[in-house]
C-alpha cells in the first residue's frame, strides 16, 4: 500500500488544562495559551492528553477543550483530539463524540494486552472514519509496542498515519520505526524531550512538548535550517528546566501550570487531584526555574525576530 507522509512537522504543543479558582475549565485561558503558541510558530496542538490531566476531565469537558482548540486554531494549525481511555467502550464513545464535534484527527492511548486485542481496539476507532489516527506508544519501563505490530497496523489501517513514541529509550525506537516504514509513518517524540536534538538527528518529524513554545520552535527552525550548532546551544540552555520539570509527569504538570500563570496566560496554577504533592522544595526550585525560563523565552523571541540567534551573544 502506498501512503503519503502525514504533513505534521515541527512543534505540536500538548496543552495543559487551565482551571478557574472554582475548578471549572478556563477556556479563555486555553485560547490565550494557543494564541501565544501560534504566534511562536507551533504546527499543531494535542488536547486533551496526559499533560492535560485527561483522566480527571469529564467527557463534556474534553469535548469543550477540543471544540475551543478547533475554533482557535482554525486553518492555522493541526488539532489532534485525545481519545485516551483504558476501557474500549468508553474509548469508542469518546472517539465518536470527538468526530461529531468536528475533530478529524485522533490520538489513541491503548493499554497493550496482546497484539490481537490491541489491533481490534485500533480497528474499533478506525471504523468510525477519522481522517488521521495517531497511536501513542507509551512505555516508561521498556520498548513499547512491537515493531511488527506497528508496521502491520500502518499497512492495514488507512487512517493510522502518525506514531507518538514515548518509550525507554526512545532513540532506537524512532530509528527502527522510520527504517521499517521507509519514513512514511509520521513519527513524533513527546516525553523524551530531553533528547530532542538526538531525535531530530534521527529524523523525527515532530516534537510534542508542553509550554515554552518559542524556545522549542526556535530550536526546531535552527536545526532544520542547517544551523545545528546554534540549535544545540539553545537546547543546552533549556536543559536545567527539563531536568527539573521532567522528574515525573505530575511535577511537569505542576511546573508548567505555574509557568503559564507567571506569564499571565493562565489565571491560576490549579491542578486537579489525585496528583503528586508539590512540596516546599519543589516550590522554591520552581520559582528559580520559572524566572530562568521566562528570561530564556524573552531572548528566544528576540532571536525569532532576527535580533540575535547565538546564545553566546545574548
Amino acid at each position: 500500500m502506498s501512503k503519503e507522509l502525514f504533513p505534521l512537522k515541527g512543534i505540536v504543543t500538548v496543552l495543559n488544562t487551565p482551571f478557574t479558582r472554582d475548578n471549572r475549565l478556563d477556556l479563555a485561558g486555553l485560547k490565550k495559551n494557543m494564541a501565544y503558541a501560534l504566534k511562536s510558530g507551533v504546527a499543531g496542538f494535542l488536547v486533551p492528553a496526559m499533560a492535560s490531566e485527561v483522566y480527571k476531565l469529564s467527557f463534556d469537558e474534553r469535548i469543550a477543550l477540543v471544540e475551543t482548540a478547533l475554533e482557535e486554531a482554525g486553518t492555522r494549525a493541526v488539532v489532534i483530539g485525545g481519545a485516551g481511555e483504558t476501557n474500549p467502550a468508553r474509548r469508542t464513545k469518546m472517539a465518536r463524540r470527538l468526530l461529531q464535534a468536528g475533530c478529524r484527527n485522533l490520538l489513541l492511548q491503548i493499554p497493550f494486552a496482546g497484539e490481537k486485542r490491541f489491533q481490534d481496539d485500533v480497528m474499533r476507532v478506525a471504523d468510525l472514519g477519522p481522517a488521521m489516527l495517531m497511536i501513542q506508544d507509551w512505555d516508561f519501563r521498556g520498548n513499547g509496542l512491537p515493531l511488527g505490530l506497528i508496521c502491520r497496523l500502518f499497512e492495514e489501517v488507512d487512517s493510522f498515519r502518525c506514531l507518538k513514541i514515548e518509550t525507554v529509550p526512545a532513540g532506537p525506537k524512532y530509528t527502527a520505526v522510520l527504517k521499517a516504514t521507509g519514513g512514511r509513518l509520521n513519527v513524533s517524540g513527546g516525553w523524551a524531550v530531553s533528547s530532542m536534538i538526538e531525535a531530530l538527528e534521527r529524523g523525527v518529524h515532530a516534537f510534542m512538548p508542553t509550554g515554552m513554545h518559542e524556545i522549542y520552535c526556535l530550536i526546531y527552525r535552527l536545526f532544520q535550517g542547517g544551523r545545528k550548532p546554534e540549535a544545540n546551544e539553545w537546547f543546552t540552555r533549556l536543559l536545567p528546566v527539563l531536568a527539573f520539570s521532567n522528574q515525573h509527569l505530575d511535577i511537569s504538570i505542576h511546573f508548567f501550570k505555574r509557568l503559564l500563570h507567571a506569564q499571565g496566560i493562565y489565571a491560576t496554577s490549579r491542578v486537579r487531584p489525585p496528583i503528586m504533592a508539590f512540596d516546599r522544595f519543589h516550590e522554591r526550585h520552581a520559582r528559580t526555574m520559572i524566572g530562568y525560563a521566562i528570561g530564556l523565552m524573552k531572548t528566544a523571541r528576540a532571536c525569532q525576530e532576527g535580533i540575535v540567534c547565538s546564545t553566546r551573544k545574548s
